[in-house]
């Protein structure tokens, strides 16, 4: 009697990118495969824990007043991170180098060993809080390949597709104000992240293997 082989589904060829949702970042704006926006908010933080009980309880209805307000949903996330001392170290070792006082050179040499021995025993972390501003525009599709957005149809020239960005970011801005004006009364302050800072926060968040490594030039709009 012969053998069936044992048929073995062939490994998907698909890259690592076709499983990321996002197109691109342009002018700030996180742009999704699916036609959503995103804006990000790095939000400052408070010392909950120090406030006394009214003022804790007067943060809590603030926020919770700030919640309700909302028609739409938002994302908050912690991002926690290895302290990086890189750069105050670069910043020592070049005070070393200009010092012309032997003394002092010696105290500087020993304070960067112990910056270095210290971060290093007490696994020193940083916590960076943001605010994701989503903003889907509807869209129908209908026979033909038409949609609310393009009734027709047709394909979108780039005038066209330009004037559409910039009526969805027009939305999008509305609903950032929101949540800033939102997040100012419980006492939290934000601010929208770059083109340039958006896409180095996504590259980390993708790469976390990489965090001691320079970031790749990528290409933006």
């Amino acid at each position: 009697m012969a053998e069936t082989p044992i048929m073995t589904p062939r490994a998907s060829a698909k890259s690592t990118q076709d499983f990321v949702p996002i197109s691109q970042v342009r002018d700030g704006v996180v742009l999704l495969k699916d036609g959503g926006l995103r804006a990000v908010l790095l939000a400052s933080s408070i010392n909950f824990a120090l406030k006394s009980e009214d003022e804790q309880t007067a943060f809590i209805v603030q926020f919770q007043n700030f919640l309700n307000s909302l028609d739409f949903s938002l994302q908050i996330f912690v991002q926690s991170r290895m302290l990086d001392i890189r750069p105050y170290v670069a910043t020592l070792e070049a005070a070393y180098k200009e010092q012309l006082d032997d003394l002092m050179r010696i105290q500087i040499r020993e304070y960067i060993e112990f910056i270095k021995s210290f971060t290093e025993a007490a696994n020193i972390m940083t916590k960076n809080f943001f605010v994701v501003v989503p903003y889907s525009p509807a869209v129908i599709t209908k026979r033909g390949g038409a949609s609310a957005l393009n009734p027709f149809g047709k394909k979108q020239t780039a005038s066209e597709a330009d004037h559409s960005f910039e009526e969805q970011v027009s939305q999008l801005e509305q609903r950032i104000s929101i949540v800033q004006q939102g997040l100012v009364r419980t006492g939290v302050r934000t601010v929208q992240l770059g083109t340039e800072e958006a896409i180095e926060l996504l590259y980390k968040m993708f790469n976390p293997g990489e965090e001691g490594k320079p970031m790749p030039v990528q290409g933006s709009q």
